[in-house]
């Protein structure tokens, strides 16, 4: 699996909406673009996408925007991806949605494709078991880690000795 720009832009786009200091609130395309340096144009067509199956609502106007369809504990990666960018699968015989045969000899032996399923198993269990909520949470404890290695000078360290004049 390759996740396209297409599925990076959207799903950034669906992280930032599912932060809780958004909650509720209607967030302008343009917001959205500028915080996640995304084109305009682009988002509105990928926005448009998710928003047709569901995953977001908009209303138009003054006090207009977009939010998440779905609360964001309910709203998978995988959820997000296959909406735009499709199946997971890196070869079409190793796809459960969109299966093709292959053109090797024997399909059930092929160790190509065995191993290709596998890749998309193990790519399938982490995004369909990973939430918008999950996301925002992980990158808030990473925030909190960097703040905390910037921020807070441990006990035991030494300054740093002047640099020698040249």
């Amino acid at each position: 699996m390759k996740l396209s720009k297409r599925g990076e832009y959207g799903l950034r786009a669906m992280i930032y909406l599912a932060d809780p200091q958004r909650s509720g609130d209607k967030v302008q395309i343009k917001e959205i673009a500028a915080h996640e340096q995304i084109p305009v144009k682009y988002l509105e067509q990928i926005l448009l996408s998710l928003k047709n199956v569901g995953l977001l609502q908009s209303r138009a106007g003054l006090g207009g925007g977009y939010a998440l369809g779905r609360p964001a504990g309910l709203i998978t990666l995988g959820e997000v991806i296959r909406v735009l960018d499709g199946p997971l699968a890196p070869i079409r015989c190793a796809s459960q949605t969109a299966y093709e045969p292959c053109s090797c000899p024997d399909e059930e032996t092929c160790g190509l494709r065995l191993v290709m399923v596998d890749v998309r198993q193990a790519v399938a269990d982490i995004i369909d078991h990973t939430t918008l909520a999950d996301v925002v949470e992980r990158s808030r404890r990473a925030e909190q880690q960097k703040h905390n290695r910037l921020f807070t000078a441990p006990a035991n360290r030494q300054p740093e000795p002047p640099l020698p004049d040249a």
